[in-house]
């Protein structure tokens, strides 16, 4: 969730592409202050409405967050996984002011929850993870850290998703179903069964097809 700290000084975004970008316009709407963002590509996506402040690599100057908190705005999950253990402590999360998310339900540090999205009753949401565009995750899931449940994907009620694991955009999981960590459900998928950590689930009903 979003820190005093984070209203009276602004926030830095690691990364600047197009999750970034979305990431910025969900704080400003938070009322978040965002003062710039890190990212190896100078030309990043980010840069053509907010200052880059340098590469990744300036995560190791302390002194840059000193008055600033941090919000994790990578995309891509192998990418957001290796920088976890490098970030400050001052990390943040946003949750877009036209996403619900229940009383009974948990999030964890540096959570992203978009427009749109629902997270109900119960449920908990593990550190760094994103609950993206309109995705909808139903009573007493658990979405663990540095999950992707990408734009309009649904988590059906009691259903789990591991660590480091991407649900696609539109996908379905039904009540229930476990599926693993660092999975992939393909777009568009409907996964009917549970399926073990590292699985690729595609198709209607899913399957797995590889491990």
């Amino acid at each position: 969730m979003t820190s005093a700290r984070a209203h009276r000084e602004g926030v830095i975004l690691i990364g600047g592409g197009g999750h970034a970008v979305v990431v910025a316009e969900a704080a400003a709407a938070a009322s978040l202050l965002v003062a710039g963002f890190l990212d190896d590509d100078p030309h990043a996506l980010l840069s053509h409405t907010h200052e880059r402040l340098g590469p990744l690599a300036a995560l190791e100057h302390e002194e840059l967050f000193l008055h600033h908190d941090v919000i994790l705005a990578l995309g891509d999950l192998s990418a957001r996984r290796s920088l976890i253990a490098r970030l400050p402590q001052q990390i943040t999360g946003v949750v877009h002011p036209t996403a619900w998310v229940s009383p009974s339900a948990s999030l964890g540090a540096g959570v992203f929850v978009g427009p749109h999205a629902v997270v109900h009753s119960c449920a908990r949401v593990g550190d760094h993870a994103i609950v993206n565009t309109a995705a909808v995750v139903e009573h007493h899931c658990d979405v663990g850290e540095n999950a992707h449940i990408a734009p309009g994907a649904v988590l059906g009620g009691e259903s789990t998703v591991g660590a480091d694991t991407l649900v696609g955009l539109g996908a379905r999981l039904l009540p229930g179903v476990q599926v693993g960590e660092r999975c992939v459900v393909g777009a568009g998928s409907v996964v009917t069964h549970s399926a073990p950590a590292g699985a690729t689930i595609v198709g209607v009903p899913a399957r797995a097809v590889r491990r």
